[in-house]
């Protein structure tokens, strides 16, 4: 930790303390007596510690370095070369399984 950020640490430690002693210190006069205003006891420690979100706010890292780190680069493959295959070879169908035997209404004279 550097001595800035010691500094910007300590300061609102010390306002902390100075606003939380100072009307009991300055109330107390060998005797104890009622006021003295405990209400700027309250309000010290308020600001005080006002002071010291400020200071945490300002020395704390940038709120980029909490976030998750970006997803690695996706390389797709290239894709596969295009083959231009022959047609297929062209066979005839066979002829059909017929019989071509002497029709029924043939009659030899």
């Amino acid at each position: 930790m550097t001595a800035m950020k010691k500094l910007f640490v300590a300061l609102p430690v010390v306002a902390v303390l100075g606003a939380a002693m100072a009307p009991s210190a300055e109330a107390w006069d060998g005797r104890h007596r009622h006021g003295g205003g405990g209400g700027a006891v309250v309000a010290g420690t308020i600001l005080g510690l006002g002071a010291l979100a400020l200071g945490a706010a300002a020395l704390a890292p940038p709120a980029y370095a909490y976030a998750p780190p970006p997803p690695p680069p996706v390389y797709y493959a290239p894709p596969p070369p295009v083959v231009y295959a022959p047609p297929p070879a062209y066979y005839a169908p066979p002829p059909p399984p017929v019989y071509y035997g002497r029709p029924a209404y043939y009659r030899p004279w």
